[in-house]
């Protein structure tokens, strides 16, 4: 729907583009307003026929307001109005014509009140229309596209004992040069008619209690398996594959991207969030850009070596950066070492807008948020479950309220690419799945527990004799490009027997990145408790029992175990998310990029 439809169609106003104008003020009711003046002036027409009826029906000048004159008999100077009688023999008597003046009065008093309670309704039924109207116009500036390309076995996260459940956010940065807007902001005309890429690619977790947040980048140059993917506009089906993962993108737009991290982290993700060139810029005006800082003065141009460059030129120290040098800022990726080191600054960079926002108290500012709003649902592509400003404002609110320090923010561990050592990255395996594991059970990765007892006594009842529980052990270790191995679930069968688990059998599985224990839900608390022991047996982590859609107990073992009897123990300290990831916490207001060489001035 166009604007003009949901800013009254039809209707003398033009085009206008704030909240206020469009209807919180008296200026909506022009129409409205004229038809209360004529109102009024018809309930105040007593005053005027007095003049009138003055004239005609009084013998003295009785019936001009407080003329003080002669009156015919019982008249006072009172204003009559017409068929009043001021000077008729009806009104002989002093008191027969002050009960007629108190009529008169009490009629007025009823005309001017019917009046004022007919503008009000007005006002008030037309102040709702506005806002009905504003409202749709900012869903309507909203664009959809569908959460996923072709699904994933990721399974929701179950929910704690308040009933509360984490959020998992993808945010993607699209390089599409499909408008003029985005030629001219980002170049390569050439590329107009390519598939977009997905430059910059985050998960934002934020914790089921809302305490604390993650955001984890993904480098646009990692090498991952991808699954198939249908692409809606396209009406094209892409098979599996193992690509570089900006090129998700454009196989089947933002779900195939949702697709792609689902199978490599197994998380499971909520809701996808895609802006382009012009949608950062416009973004960044409306949030009043973002402070950052560099330690030399910065150029990033074109060179022999590499082409391009996002043209960032700054001197060395603190800056505000918004509108198009905060597109500069967030896309410079030579003269900050890489495109990690271009994941670091964009991590600087949110974490100052989150700063600010908080710092301007701009979560309670109604002008503020409409600005905000009306901005945003024009510069951002949503999942289609996300695709109202209610929802969107929810969102908002919801995370208004974590603590700066609570606030993390990372890039994946990774390792060069044997296929292409200089130019890609892999995953690292081993600490990138501890981090996957860390987001999938709800861990902080601060390591702080907000105030959680370390260990709390178990609830419900106990499990059944291990005997005579009926466990399927699956063989899921087949992640990250690695072959499955062969025998794996054999072998913690019979784990399982010799710890008393003697119905234990093997079943088939997908790769999975984790091992869990997984119970029916339908088994509640009994399920549970029987899941728990079979994870005790074997010396896997509490948070890896959960309730699924399985038909019976089942034990996946994942890519993390493909070796032993046991689980493997973990060693936090070299294991620790925020070692070695360029990790940027949102308090930290003392961060600063280092330019690479040949980029300074």
């Amino acid at each position: 729907m166009g604007k003009n439809s949901v800013r009254g169609e039809g209707t003398a106003r033009g085009r206008v583009e704030h909240a206020g104008e469009l209807g919180w003020d008296e200026s909506l009711y022009g129409n409205d307003a004229a038809d209360g003046a004529s109102g009024a002036s018809k309930g105040a027409k007593p005053a005027g026929a007095t003049e009138t009826g003055g004239s005609r029906g009084s013998k003295g000048s009785g019936g001009s307001r407080g003329s003080g004159g002669s009156a015919a008999p019982g008249g006072s100077g009172t204003p009559s109005g017409p068929g009043d009688g001021g000077g008729s023999a009806d009104s002989a008597s002093g008191s027969g014509h002050r009960r007629g003046g108190s009529r008169r009065r009490g009629k007025r008093k009823h005309r001017v009140l019917r009046w004022t309670a007919i503008t009000l309704a007005v006002l008030i039924l037309g102040t709702a229309t506005a806002g009905y109207l504003y409202y749709q116009h900012l869903n309507n500036n909203i664009r959809k596209g569908d959460r996923s390309a072709g699904g994933s076995d990721a399974k929701k996260a179950a929910p704690n004992a308040q009933g509360q459940t984490p959020l998992n956010i993808l945010l993607i940065g699209s390089d599409s040069r499909k408008s003029d807007e985005n030629v001219a902001l980002g170049g390569a005309k050439d590329d107009r008619a390519g598939d977009p890429h997905a430059d910059v690619q985050m998960l934002l977790h934020v914790s089921a209690d809302r305490k604390n947040a993650s955001v984890v980048s993904i480098p646009r140059d990692t090498r991952v398996n991808m699954p198939p993917c249908k692409d809606p506009e396209k009406k094209k089906d892409y098979p599996a594959t193992n690509a570089i993962i900006n090129e998700a993108l454009g196989r089947g737009g933002a779900g195939c991207v949702l697709d792609t991290w689902e199978k490599l982290t197994g998380i499971y993700i909520d809701h996808w969030m895609m802006v382009d060139f012009a949608g950062v810029v416009a973004i960044s005006d409306a949030v009043g850009g973002a402070d950052v800082c560099v330690k030399q003065n910065i150029d990033d141009h074109s060179t022999k070596q590499q082409k391009g460059g996002s043209h960032l030129h700054l001197t060395a120290g603190n800056h505000t950066v918004k509108g198009e040098q905060a597109l500069q800022w967030l896309r410079t990726r030579h003269a900050f070492g890489s495109d990690i080191g271009r994941s670091q600054a964009q991590h600087m960079y949110m974490n100052s807008v989150i700063r600010n926002l908080k710092d301007q108290d701009a979560f309670s500012d109604t002008g503020r948020l409409m600005d905000i709003a009306e901005t945003a649902t024009k510069s951002l592509q949503v999942s289609s479950e996300l695709g109202t400003v209610k929802k969107l404002f929810d969102l908002g609110m919801e995370l208004k309220n974590i603590p700066m320090d609570r606030i993390n923010m990372l890039t994946m561990p990774r390792l060069p690419d044997p296929k292409d050592p200089n130019a890609h990255v892999v995953p690292d395996t081993a600490k990138a799945d501890a981090l996957w594991a860390m987001l999938r059970d709800d861990k902080p990765l601060d390591g702080k527990n907000d105030g959680k007892p370390a260990s709390e006594a178990p609830k419900g009842p106990a499990a059944e004799a291990a005997g005579s529980l009926a466990v399927s052990v699956v063989n899921g270790t087949g992640t990250n490009g690695r072959v499955a191995v062969k025998g794996r679930a054999s072998e913690v069968v019979s784990a399982l027997k010799a710890k008393g688990f003697t119905q234990a059998a093997t079943g088939s599985s997908d790769p999975t990145a984790t091992s869990e224990v997984d119970y029916p839900k339908a088994a509640g608390a009994q399920g549970k408790a029987n899941a728990q022991s079979v994870a005790a047996a074997l010396g896997l982590p509490a948070g890896a029992v959960k309730p699924t859609d399985v038909k019976t107990l089942t034990l996946v073992v994942g890519g993390d175990w493909r070796t032993g009897a046991s689980y493997p123990k973990q060693d936090p300290k070299a294991t620790d998310p925020l070692k070695d990831t360029e990790a940027v916490n949102g308090a930290d207001k003392g961060a600063c990029m280092e330019v690479y060489a040949p980029y300074r001035f």
